[in-house]
């Protein structure tokens, strides 16, 4: 029998996904760059939303121009909330908190520093020790 999701993971699902057709269509900020919203949090109570969002820059991948976005997404958070609820059917359409998720640049950074033991480990066992 498949697993049944509760209301709140629903409407986070379905949140997430509106979200990224609304800003890939409908701002037109050129701060923004990349957008990307991996996971959306809803309270119990269905009015409040925590977005996680990863963002890419072409020229750049910074964490000022990734901050900067994150911003750049909070200060249009009244029109983003305003679009969110002409497209989703919901008694309450939830307040709206946009959050860099940093989970893949820790990745990176963890990747990184297994590579480096690796590769100590290789040099230690190379030496003959």
């Amino acid at each position: 029998m498949p697993k049944e999701f509760s209301r709140s993971q629903r409407l986070a699902e379905q949140l997430r996904r509106e979200l990224a057709e609304i800003v890939r269509d409908e701002i037109k900020d050129p701060r923004l760059g990349f957008v990307s919203f991996t996971e959306a949090r809803m309270s119990r109570d269905l009015s409040h939303a925590i977005i996680y969002c990863s963002v890419f820059h072409a020229e750049g991948n910074s964490p000022e121009k990734q901050k900067e976005s994150v911003e750049v997404l909070n200060h249009a958070v009244g029109f983003i909330r305003k679009a969110v609820a002409h497209r989703i059917r919901a008694r309450i359409v939830p307040t709206l908190k946009f959050v860099l998720d940093d989970s893949i640049s820790r990745g990176e950074a963890m990747d990184e520093l297994i590579n480096q033991a690796i590769k100590s480990d290789k040099e230690h066992d190379a030496n003959g020790h």
